[in-house]
């Protein structure tokens, strides 16, 4: 079987190879300049004081945890609708994960449900920006100001996304962005850290570097700590990316717009729209099958796949892992919201450079794959 349109594909040109070698070509291949001219130039997008280039968006989560001082006994309230990295970090410091259930239309966490689950353990809440959507996070933000939490906001998934003119990665007293190649821009692997948090931000900068002090030598550490550090070959192409993000917004925006054309009308599908007041940079675009079981949503899937259109699940419940079943006795109908989601989501084909004629042959491929059905 082979490919006809692949998942994702990261939108890499001359520009980012010549950044690459440039720096393959001194001897600076980590904690080179490149390190802070690209935590320099990111901050400076999204309107942050200190940026912190890590190794992925799950070291950065982990760390924020950290530097905020959250550990055993303390509880961190979150979303089961997210990639596992976001409750993973919190069980990695030692806290307790509260999942509470999405808001159906937007598929972020639902604000009414937060406030319920606030209890004296409640330490910060973990928003994430589904898909790239910052639907919600105003009253999330409001939320919290109003009960003393912090926000630890997972922007992953939302770079260049904003809503009501504030930027994604703004809504959280630290944020996170992650730059596998599937994102928005690609470090190859990598994330960034975000805050406006002089102290937050130096110890993180220690913490990812074995817990090196700033005026200690290589071999003096004031803490434990990890490598977490990105390469200067890895700053080196994200430096490149970033400079292009705002046309890679428009890029999955023109693409999103095909896939909402062609879908349109078809009472079989739910389709993504960009939410009241937002402007979305699309991460993926995920429809949902109206009225399928899960089994029924697979067998679209294989079909799609046996089609060579390749195609995703996003995302399997959290809170249904096998580990968080083992860990904490969730069990199917806890969130009832975020697993009727789940079972009838399918991540189309979706990347910056995506063609009319690609997307056609998808919606046309996904049409004959549900009139089977």
């Amino acid at each position: 079987m082979s490919i006809k349109v692949p998942l994702s594909r990261p939108d890499i040109t001359e520009a980012e190879i010549e950044a690459v070698t440039d720096v393959l070509r001194t001897p600076n291949l980590s904690l080179g300049p490149k390190l802070g001219e690209f935590e320099k130039a990111f901050c400076q997008y999204i309107g942050k004081k200190y940026g912190v280039a890590v190794n992925s968006g799950t070291s950065g989560l982990y760390l924020c945890l950290q530097a905020m001082g959250i550990g055993p006994g303390d509880e961190v309230i979150s979303t089961p609708f997210t990639f596992i990295a976001t409750t993973n970090v919190i069980l990695m410091v030692g806290a307790k994960p509260v999942l509470v259930d999405i808001d159906p239309e937007t598929l972020n966490i639902d604000p009414a449900a937060i406030e319920k689950a606030i209890t004296p353990k409640t330490k910060a809440i973990i928003p994430v920006e589904a898909f790239g959507s910052p639907a919600g996070f105003d009253k999330v933000y409001e939320i919290a100001k109003k009960h003393n939490l912090l926000i630890l906001e997972d922007s992953c998934e939302g770079l260049g996304s904003m809503l009501n003119g504030k930027k994604a990665g703004t809504f959280g007293d630290m944020s996170v962005f992650a730059f596998y190649p599937n994102k928005q821009m690609t470090t190859g692997e990598g994330g960034m850290i975000l805050t406006d948090n002089e102290q937050w931000a130096n110890l993180c900068v220690s913490l990812r570097s074995q817990g090196r002090g700033t005026s200690g030598g290589w071999l003096a550490h004031e803490r434990l700590g990890y490598n977490y550090r990105l390469s200067d070959i890895n700053c080196a192409l994200g430096i490149v990316q970033l400079s292009r993000i705002e046309e890679f917004v428009e890029k999955r925006r023109a693409v999103a717009k095909m896939y909402q054309q062609l879908l349109a009308g078809d009472d079989r599908i739910i389709v993504p729209q960009e939410p009241r007041g937002a402007r979305m940079s699309w991460f993926v675009f995920v429809i949902q099958l109206k009225g399928y079981t899960q089994d029924r949503r697979n067998a679209v899937m294989k079909k799609l796949t046996e089609r060579g259109i390749q195609v995703s699940n996003y995302f399997p419940p959290v809170h249904l892992q096998p580990f968080m079943i083992d860990q904490f006795g969730y069990k199917a109908g806890d969130f009832p919201h975020t697993e009727a989601t789940g079972q009838r989501t399918i991540a189309l084909p979706f990347h910056n450079n995506l063609s009319a004629e690609e997307v056609k042959l998808v919606c046309t491929e996904l049409k004959a794959c549900l009139d089977t059905m």
